[in-house]
């Protein structure tokens, strides 16, 4: 790419509550493994490799992720939290602020982190052409033809009579009502919009400027204050909460007379419901995509996802089945969009089985809850990596007991700091400071019981901490 200055500015701040039960508010999609080994996230990082630098990636994420479960996930990448939601033109915003707050102007490679693409080569050729557009001041979309009349994605259309590889854009439409999708399709002008964007820094902030002038003024404060009294990070900490909720496609796209569309035949998903991840999953010859232990008889054109247990089904057709260890989704292929309304109910009835994985990571290792009950106690498995320790806290409701199980424990409880070994145990009684550390070379596994009139993760307050938590 010769000397230009390019950022993949990765936007991965999202809830993925339509892949539930795997996807989940704390561990939402992203971060998660899909098709293959690897995360969505790393998957859209290595995608883009050939073109631009680890270096030279941003991610856009929300603060809860970067400090819980996705630390190791965000850790060798440059990083800007939001503290709290506000859709993706603010999150550009501040990606384009910042990097121009550091002396550049780069093209901006703007991408989702949850989207599949089949066909990587031909994206990176669509991806050369679109910053070439975008070094002379154009803001570039990538258009996906339509294969069906979908409701779930918006369409944008394009001038008619335009044959060349960049198009120019006539108008933006929110997601249509079947009928219309239909009439898109036929009136053939018309693609889904991918949500992939590139232009340079300025020149979206400027178009920011001229559109959302509120969003604007909001980012020209955390500037000048980042300049005057601390961090870029610190400025947004303070301000963001202020800024206006909208996309950058209501907002600013669909106003600007800057846009041009790359149509792209990349063999791209969104990954937005399980339906779409049977589609792009590996079939057998009776349409059956089966992960984990799986024994299927007689089914077809299934999705069966096992992550814990066997699961075994017969004589099912036009189904996606989930099994977590905690909960199991069962769900027509055609309904898969309605798992938002599963989370929302969980959210109304106050459950947890949307927020957290009963396996929870953390940046020192990980837990799981093997027993909950309602009389006062929950039992947990710990694990806690090499070199690791948890942070110096207390419990206002709550005593544990551990036991080691495997490795050597170094415990602070109260005043003392003790060696507990395999098969040994320790007690720390409510309301004493206490943390547990792992000095060895080899994982900790303890259990931890606890028992406590309230036994909520948010019953803890932090004295010091390795993770600025």
């Amino acid at each position: 790419m010769g000397n230009r200055q390019i950022y993949a500015v990765i936007l991965a701040g999202g809830s993925g509550s339509r892949l539930w039960p795997l996807s989940r508010q704390n561990l939402p999609k992203q971060f998660l493994a899909l098709n293959g080994d690897a995360s969505l996230l790393q998957t859209t990082i290595n995608r883009v490799s050939p073109l631009i630098d680890a270096k030279k990636v941003l991610i856009v994420t929300q603060e809860s992720h970067a400090k819980g479960e996705a630390y190791h996930a965000l850790l060798s990448y440059e990083t800007l939290f939001e503290p709290i939601g506000r859709n993706t033109a603010p999150a550009i915003a501040i990606a384009a602020a910042y990097l121009m707050s550091k002396g550049e102007d780069p093209v901006m490679v703007v991408l989702p982190a949850d989207h599949i693409i089949k066909d990587e080569a031909r994206f990176c050729a669509y991806l050369n052409s679109a910053i070439k557009v975008a070094e002379g001041g154009k803001l570039v979309t990538f258009g996906i033809q339509p294969v069906r009349p979908d409701t779930g994605y918006g369409y944008i259309k394009v001038r008619s009579g335009d044959n060349s590889e960049v198009l120019e854009v006539d108008r933006f439409t929110e997601k249509p009502d079947h009928a219309t999708a239909e009439q898109f399709l036929k009136d053939g002008n018309y693609y889904w919009n991918s949500g992939m964007f590139v232009w340079r820094a300025s020149t979206i902030l400027a178009e920011i400027k001229l559109h959302l002038p509120a969003v604007h003024q909001m980012i020209e404060t955390i500037v000048a204050e980042s300049r005057d009294t601390g961090t870029f990070q610190q400025a947004v900490e303070k301000h963001f909460s202020s800024i206006p909720s909208i996309s950058i496609d209501y907002g600013v796209l669909e106003k600007s007379d800057r846009v041009s569309l790359i149509p792209c035949d990349i063999g791209w998903n969104d990954v937005g419901s399980w339906d779409a991840v049977h589609e792009i999953s590996d079939k057998d010859e009776n349409g059956n995509a089966l992960q984990g232990n799986v024994i299927e008889l007689d089914c077809k054109n299934s999705l069966i996802r096992a992550e814990k247990r066997l699961v075994a089904a017969i004589g099912i057709e036009d189904l996606c089945v989930i099994e977590t260890a905690d909960a199991v989704l069962i769900s027509k292929s055609d309904q898969t969009q309605r798992v938002r309304e599963v989370v929302d109910e969980l959210q109304h009835r106050g459950a947890t089985e949307h927020v957290f994985h009963a396996k929870v990571n953390r940046p020192w290792g990980s837990y799981t809850v093997l027993e909950e009950d309602q009389d006062g106690f929950k039992i947990k498995r710990i694990e806690v990596a090499p070199g690791a320790r948890l942070s110096l806290q207390s419990h206002s409701q709550r005593s544990e007991h551990w036991v080691v199980v495997s490795g050597t424990a170094t415990v602070t409880n109260g005043d003392e700091v003790i060696t507990v070994h395999k098969n040994e145990s320790t007690y720390i009684p409510i309301g004493t400071k206490h943390r547990l550390e792992n000095q060895g070379s080899e994982p900790l596994h303890i259990v931890e019981i606890q028992v406590g009139k309230y036994l909520g993760e948010d019953d803890i307050q932090r004295y010091e901490d390795n993770y600025g938590r």
